[in-house]
């Protein structure tokens, strides 16, 4: 992608096409994931995107070396609960440990607040999903971005039980100690999130769903749409030579992670999922995709966000050959 320009698509074609799925419309654009510049309509939004996405890479880092977290201090205070000393250090490392967590959440309250802007400006244009995501390179790029820290974070958090006992060892603490009330309040909002095997890609679902919900008289098609399109953009950009050959390996990745977000994220907002016949995602194509295009872990960890963080895939509606698929 390197060297292309904002507004650059090398094809808008819409084809159909038919598979296991139906009818699918594949569309044949290619997105700046990197380098795409903001107009000046486009800056304010951009920036603030911008700054979100700073304290997101900082975060990712953080949490990708909270290792073990306070559990040996843990350990110890509690097979010595009379030994005062032991108690004080826990205390200690356990509330350095809580503040990472709690700007682990606010992070999150930060992605639910930005995200419907964006929403807004790439799905409430006049223009077919497509010509809007090209006119909207810029935020279209911000929205990849966050979608794909969402996935690297909760693929880290996971990775990490050290997080969740952390914190329910500190939530003992307060709990044997007067706190004010907003204390308290605070400490069971950051435990519901922590509770979700993937906060932040549940933080982005509510914000998509909030979106959709506060904007009535908007179609629910315009955002349902408008993620399909972007799935399918990124499997073009994938696999298709004249769009792959300027990727490198980061930023394919970086495509196939997109992918899968928008594909989670469209099956959280539109009523019948992401997985019905007449679904414009193609799913078994996705999954080829990320068998294909990455190595261990990364596909295992892709193929389980499609199968256990959707919402659709378990119920009926699903094909069997999707649900063979991804067994």
């Amino acid at each position: 992608m390197t060297g292309s320009s904002c507004g650059e698509v090398v094809r808008s074609i819409l084809r159909s096409h038919c598979d296991h799925q139906g009818p699918f419309n594949y569309v044949e654009v290619f997105l700046d994931f990197e380098n795409a510049v903001p107009t000046e309509q486009e800056r304010h939004l951009f920036d603030l995107s911008d700054a979100v996405l700073a304290q997101a890479s900082q975060l990712l880092e953080n949490v990708s070396c909270y290792g073990k977290g306070a559990s040996s201090e843990i350990r110890t205070a509690l097979q010595n609960p009379q030994n005062e000393l032991a108690q004080e250090k826990a205390v200690e490392v356990v509330s350095a440990y809580v503040s990472r967590i709690k700007s682990y959440y606010e992070l999150s309250l930060r992605i639910e607040k930005l995200v419907p802007q964006l929403l807004w400006d790439l799905c409430s244009g006049p223009l077919p999903p497509e010509e809007q995501l090209d006119a909207r390179q810029a935020l279209a790029r911000q929205l990849a971005r966050i979608v794909d820290f969402v996935l690297e974070f909760d693929s880290a958090k996971m990775c990490t039980p050290a997080l969740q006992n952390d914190f329910s060892f500190y939530r003992r603490l307060i709990g044997r100690n007067e706190q004010d009330s907003s204390s308290v309040e605070l400490a069971n909002s950051i435990s519901l999130f922590l509770a979700a095997p993937t906060p932040m890609l549940s933080s982005l679902s509510s914000a998509t769903t909030a979106f959709v919900r506060a904007h009535p008289t908007l179609p629910l098609g315009n955002t349902t749409d408008t993620l399909a399109t972007i799935v399918s953009v990124c499997c073009y950009m994938v696999t298709h030579e004249e769009a792959a050959m300027r990727l490198g390996d980061t930023a394919r990745l970086f495509c196939v992670r997109v992918m899968v977000g928008c594909l989670i994220l469209y099956d959280h907002v539109d009523e019948q999922g992401a997985f019905v016949r007449d679904s414009p995602i193609n799913v078994k194509t996705a999954v080829q995709v990320i068998r294909q295009h990455t190595t261990q872990p990364q596909t295992d960890s892709l193929l389980n966000s499609i199968r256990y963080t959707t919402k659709h895939f378990n119920q009926e509606s699903t094909p069997k050959s999707i649900r063979q698929l991804l067994a």
